[in-house]
């Protein structure tokens, strides 16, 4: 995998590198469900995220993990026991995802009336 882009730009650039790390459609929903102080297994995440391929799902924790949000820890069994968990930059995104939580349930809500 490439290098992240150095984010140098004008105003806004802040919410552009946020999103750089956090963006795209289940790395918000793999934060949401490891911010519940909880270690979740491949199989746990996969079955959390029904709509996600297992190639998206390998491929937004290999990005996460990366990037110093979430750690892997691979046991030496039979068969590997996979691991991931949130690093303390990880958990610093705990109001942020919490936000969007919020946000989307008043939009939820605001959609059924």
């Amino acid at each position: 995998m490439g290098k992240r882009k150095v984010t140098d730009c004008a105003e806004g650039c802040p919410v552009e590198a946020a999103l750089d790390l956090i963006g795209g459609k289940w790395k918000g929903v793999i934060l949401y469900h490891l911010l519940k102080d909880r270690v979740l297994r491949f199989g746990e995440l996969r079955r959390l995220l029904p709509g996600v391929t297992q190639r998206m799902l390998t491929k937004q924790l290999r990005e996460l993990e990366r990037d110093g949000i979430l750690t892997r820890t691979v046991h030496a069994e039979v068969p590997p026991r996979v691991e991931y968990a949130l690093t303390e930059m990880g958990k610093s995104l705990k109001g942020v995802i919490r936000a969007l939580e919020s946000w989307g349930n008043a939009r939820k809500a605001n959609a059924r009336t």
